[in-house]
């Protein structure tokens, strides 16, 4: 079976920082606690029997594992709302960066979307990184996948980052959880970004042929007989 090509990204900071800030990962090493502790079953109730969980849906963890993880440069204490840190950063060379870890959207830049509320700001995450992606390849920046134990949900976008990088991307992001009070650690992943191939796609509709079928009944009878046919069959590997 055939390995990925090893294509890399580069992640870039201002001078002095590399000490200061905590690095990008790659995703596959930024699983939360509660996906490590997940039982592989559990007692499905309508079924009355134990069923597989997500810990056994390779679908589910290729994609929390694709990419990096971009984690929050430092603690941010929420309390009533109101959110405070304490992030002392150099002072810049050259010209000026943000010098704290978020930032805010006025809520008529998000009107007429589902992130409106009027009278809420939309937050952003500063990011101190410049990424760079390999020629023909654009970064898929979005909320960490399949987190919603996070109390906010980043806002997906999608950037060039093989032309753009001399400038950090920062991530929007709505506050969902009012009620938050207490620290968002230094670390916590605040955005994933996914490299893309920029391609030009066509689709193609028609009916299976009788062959085409006869493979997708005996793919789906080989499932219903056997856990893990997708995996040891069809599962390109990613690392």
């Amino acid at each position: 079976m055939n390995r990925p090509n090893d294509i890399g990204l580069k992640f870039w900071c201002p001078p002095g920082l590399s000490s200061v800030l905590p690095r990008p990962i790659p995703a596959v090493l930024g699983l939360p606690d509660w996906f490590k502790t997940l039982p592989q079953r559990a007692f499905n109730a309508s079924m009355g029997e134990q069923s597989l969980t997500v810990k056994k849906c390779p679908p589910f963890i290729d994609a929390m594992t694709s990419g990096y993880l971009i984690p929050l440069a430092t603690d941010l204490k929420v309390c009533n709302g109101e959110f405070t840190w304490n992030f002392e950063l150099p002072k810049a060379p050259i010209s000026d960066y943000p010098h704290s870890p978020i930032d805010f959207h006025d809520p008529s830049q998000a009107a007429g979307t589902p992130f409106f509320e009027d009278d809420r700001f939309l937050l952003k995450f500063n990011n101190f990184w410049i990424i760079e992606a390999p020629p023909g390849y654009s970064l898929l920046f979005t909320h960490p996948i399949n987190r919603a134990d996070l109390p906010f949900t980043t806002l997906t976008g999608l950037v060039d980052c093989d032309a753009f990088h001399f400038s950090p991307i920062h991530f929007p992001a709505r506050w969902n959880d009012a009620k938050f009070n207490g620290v968002l650690p230094k670390g916590t992943p605040v955005a994933q970004c996914v490299p893309i191939k920029r391609e030009i796609w066509n689709a193609d509709f028609g009916e299976l042929s009788d062959e085409g079928f006869v493979r997708m009944i005996e793919t789906q009878d080989a499932i219903a007989a056997s856990h893990g046919v997708y995996r040891r069959q069809f599962r390109a590997p990613k690392r």
